[in-house]
């Protein structure tokens, strides 16, 4: 019989790190993204989610939300502007980057 570690088998790694907190917690603070990453979500199908790894207060956390409008924004954005400050604010019912 096989041990599990002798299999090498390995997680695969998370690259977000921190906490996770509502969007709604950092709507109008200054925040710093790091990274991000979109997927179809698993909740409501035919939709997608943006994950965003993101720093307030001096903490990492990790931030979930559909905003198509965020997501829209983010991907035109080159990875080497990588870092960037920003506030996210809601403008009607929509969420955009300032």
């Amino acid at each position: 019989m096989f041990n599990f570690k002798d299999l090498g088998i390995k997680p695969k790694e998370n690259p977000f790190t921190g906490k996770k907190i509502d969007i709604d917690d950092i709507l109008n603070e200054e925040i710093i993204v790091y990274d991000f990453e979109i997927k179809d979500s698993t909740k409501k199908s035919g939709t997608k989610y943006l994950t965003l790894q993101i720093e307030i207060d001096h903490k990492k956390r990790v931030v979930f939300t559909s905003g198509k409008t965020l997501m829209d924004v983010i991907e035109q954005i080159p990875h080497d502007k990588f870092p960037f400050k920003t506030i996210i604010r809601r403008n009607d019912k929509r969420l955009e980057f300032t």
